[in-house]
């Protein structure tokens, strides 16, 4: 009994950090989709921002946000503050057994969990480009990933009262993706945007990226790191039905971005006349981003129809948003934020132990607190150290303003 313990605390313990790498790769994906997506002018910048926004993650989630969101107990509203991770998993608590046995090593949870936190501020990262300042995003990033993202954790997978109501969400539609975009729609609102985008009698100027090959790799990347995304999310393999849910999860996470991809495709053709491969990366990732509230319940024609449900909604809402004249160089909002309200609403259809009441009070639980706390931040940044660069440096790019170096220096564009 024991050696069988110790073998399935060995194998849920490696399966659970193997799948945060492949989360962990993704913050790679964001840094090539992103890169790809904006000008080649400010591409160093997006870049720096990814790999500074990823280690401050890893760092105020060790110190703070691990505690603040795990640590609180059943029911709350209000978190308890505390620091680092806590004692390590006994072998004795282990080898006890019952349902209160610990079947995988507590930083093995926290390595987890971190890559999630890391994944929802690359969110932001992408929306705001190009005309934001570094210092002041990488300070939003510090609050964003010790404070504003672990409370609602704390509210739903933490045991707090958005999961004492029921509101599900498997690996995080609402709780990860919808929380990245409504601070990053927070931080849009307050930025402005970028210069020349929109004309005075309501035009919208297309400003293409540099780089499509960059971006479909960082595409592919994300669609790869989603199998860690949301199979890890099973939070076991050790056993015969954890193991049939992690390959149900796997095809179904597989088969939504499929949908996705097909139905923004067929709409950009029908809509623009033309197969607009930037709607077609977004609908991907819109896919996969619905089939994240609930990755287990449908089946794999379900998963796809909840995919292709996404790639549609997605090309809509970037259209819509540019209309409003909100600028996302990388269509974010409307990936993670539409897309993820959509994936949450979705998981009454084929899980019956859910409810729409719970999980409408879950998005407006999650995105309220988000996006205001995120705006009081905002505001506060503009206040003390201005969140936007000069309409010069805008106009160089923001690579050789913030970072001092270009990306593409043999090609050097300014426009």
């Amino acid at each position: 009994m024991n050696e069988l313990a110790d073998l399935s605390y060995a194998l849920d313990t490696f399966y659970f950090l193997i799948c945060g790498v492949l989360v962990m790769w993704m913050a790679a994906g964001f840094s090539m989709l992103e890169a790809g997506m904006v000008r080649a002018k400010n591409t160093a910048e997006i870049l720096t921002k990814n790999i500074a926004l990823f280690a401050i993650a890893c760092t105020m989630y060790l110190l703070v946000g691990y505690h603040l969101m795990y640590s609180s107990g059943e029911g709350g509203f209000l978190p308890s503050l505390g620091f680092l991770l806590g004692t390590e998993n006994s072998v004795d608590s282990v080898l006890a057994g019952g349902e209160d046995a610990p079947y995988y090593s507590m930083r093995a949870d926290y390595f987890f969990q971190v890559v999630f936190v890391a994944t929802a501020m690359s969110i932001v990262s992408g929306a705001v480009a190009e005309r934001m300042k570094l210092w002041a995003f990488l300070a939003f990033a510090v609050v964003m990933t010790a404070f504003i993202y672990p409370v609602s954790g704390y509210w739903t997978w933490g045991g707090g009262w958005l999961s004492s109501v029921g509101y599900s969400d498997y690996a995080g539609s609402g709780i990860v993706h919808m929380a990245g975009a409504a601070a990053a729609l927070a931080g849009v609102l307050i930025l402005g945007p970028r210069k020349d985008k929109y004309g005075k009698d309501g035009a919208i100027h297309a400003i293409p990226g540099a780089n499509m090959p960059l971006a479909t790799l960082g595409t592919f990347i994300l669609w790869m790191g989603w199998f860690g995304f949301n199979g890890g999310s099973e939070l076991k393999v050790s056993d015969i039905e954890s193991a049939n849910n992690v390959a149900q999860v796997f095809a179904n996470t597989n088969a939504a971005a499929a949908g996705g991809v097909i139905a923004a495709l067929v709409l950009a053709k029908l809509w623009f006349r033309k197969a607009d491969l930037t709607m077609a990366l977004n609908g991907a990732l819109a896919g996969l981003v619905a089939i994240t509230a609930d990755p287990l319940s449908p089946t794999a024609l379900g998963a796809t129809i909840i995919g292709a449900i996404g790639g549609f909604i997605v090309v809509v809402a970037i259209v819509s948003l540019d209309k409003l004249k909100l600028d996302d160089p990388v269509g974010a909002i409307s990936v993670h934020g539409v897309a993820g309200i959509w994936g949450v609403l979705a998981v009454p259809i084929t899980n019956d132990g859910a409810s729409f009441s719970a999980q409408m009070m879950g998005i407006a639980g999650i995105f309220g607190w988000v996006f205001l706390a995120s705006l009081v931040v905002w505001l506060v940044l503009k206040a003390i150290m201005g969140i936007r660069v000069s309409e010069e440096e805008e106009y160089e790019g923001v690579d050789i303003a913030e970072c001092g170096l270009e990306a593409y220096p043999e090609f050097s564009v300014k426009k």
